[in-house]
């Protein structure tokens, strides 16, 4: 099972973040060592100071394939998640800076947090699905699919280009605007439209 991430696959979040525009998606892998286990608190790493949330919607592959082409990519997936890209952004902004890899900032222990799941029929077009990110109550982040700058089919067909997608392997698709840092004690609650996806206290 691997973990792959999609990163700058919103034009808002870009900007926040005073990225380029990418030609292509930007692709980064986290090891399944990253999930955070069910019921467990996210811990913040005594390696940074400056641990940002990132809600993303994720996609969970039900079969093998390699060079998918876009319109068969939905018999790949069955169910639709959400969950949190955690980044230490004060690591990742001097790794970037150096050209280096963006690992130790995306891909630390406890990183990834992945929600229940929802079957993609019930959710109507994957391309329309809305999404968000309380913090203690408040809504931080408030995405939609229909915004992605690659959707969902899209990423399935590029992604198996360069690596075999296997059964259980899960896409994180990008996060939208509005991503910012969590201390000791924060709330955080992810949604898919109003069904309540998963609830992490910070430490």
């Amino acid at each position: 099972m691997k973990l792959i991430c999609i990163g700058r696959n919103y034009a808002k979040h870009i900007a926040e973040l005073d990225n380029e525009k990418p030609e292509y998606p930007v692709v980064f892998l986290k090891p399944d060592s990253a999930i955070l286990l069910k019921q467990h608190p996210f811990v913040i790493p005594e390696f940074t100071e400056n641990v940002h949330y990132e809600v993303e919607v994720l996609v969970k592959i039900k079969k093998l394939g390699k060079y998918i082409d876009k319109k068969f990519a939905p018999s790949y997936y069955d169910e639709i998640g959400l969950g949190i890209d955690f980044t230490a952004r004060d690591l990742q902004k001097k790794l970037k800076e150096k050209g280096l890899p963006w690992e130790k900032a995306k891909a630390f222990d406890g990183s990834a947090v992945i929600g229940k799941w929802l079957s993609k029929e019930a959710l109507g077009s994957v391309n329309a699905i809305p999404f968000s990110l309380e913090k203690n109550g408040t809504i931080v982040q408030d995405g939609n699919t229909q915004s992605m700058l690659w959707k969902i089919d899209e990423l399935i067909s590029y992604v198996s280009q360069y690596f075999t997608l296997k059964i259980g392997d899960i896409i994180f698709t990008g996060t939208p605007a509005g991503v910012g840092p969590v201390a000791p004690n924060d709330k955080l609650k992810g949604f898919l439209g109003k069904e309540a996806m998963f609830t992490i206290k910070v430490k």
